[in-house]
């Protein structure tokens, strides 16, 4: 991550985090998750009321050009990542390590037990790489109620939820 820093993302930044939502997506192509990869991303809207509310965060270079995001809801208590997305040719840098690390400290600091997420079970670059992190797979009988909604949100958007697992970092630990 050399010659990068996080900030918290502007309101007008939406559209750059868009494509770099897209591009990051891509990549769903090589696993046959094509849906995914094509999914548009959030709106310019709802991108914008993140980072109003304090919830969103950039990685960018030496020029202040974000390079990958991350954005958060607090979900049963806890700092649940709704997405983090990584310019391909960032990937694999360090940039989605310290965007995460960026979340754990700010929920620590507001009092927060865990940071959550949902990952694809077989898919390198989400669940074990999650697990490499830190994070564990949350059993079903575990799962909060609100993070259940988060789960059947997916689900109705077209995500198979036998691919799918919440996971969790605690913070207390």
């Amino acid at each position: 991550m050399a010659g990068a820093s996080i900030r918290p993302t502007r309101a007008d930044e939406g559209e750059v985090l868009r494509e770099i939502e897209r591009r990051a997506g891509e990549r769903f192509h090589e696993v046959g998750l094509h849906d995914v990869a094509d999914a548009e991303p959030m709106s310019v809207e709802s991108l914008a009321a993140y980072a109003s509310a304090g919830r969103s965060w950039v990685a960018v270079d030496a020029h202040d050009v974000p390079m990958g995001y991350i954005i958060v809801d607090v979900v049963d208590g806890n700092a649940h990542i709704e997405q983090i997305s990584v310019q391909p040719n960032h990937q694999g840098t360090g940039l989605g390590r310290a965007l995460i690390a960026h979340v754990r400290d700010w929920a620590s600091e507001r009092g927060m037990s865990a940071t959550t997420l949902s990952a694809f079970v077989a898919i390198p670059w989400n669940r074990p790489l999650y697990e490499h992190l830190g994070f564990v797979v949350i059993e079903d009988h575990q799962i909060g109620p609100e993070l259940r909604v988060v789960r059947q949100r997916e689900t109705l958007h077209g995500l198979d939820p036998t691919q799918r697992v919440c996971m969790s970092l605690d913070l207390q630990g």
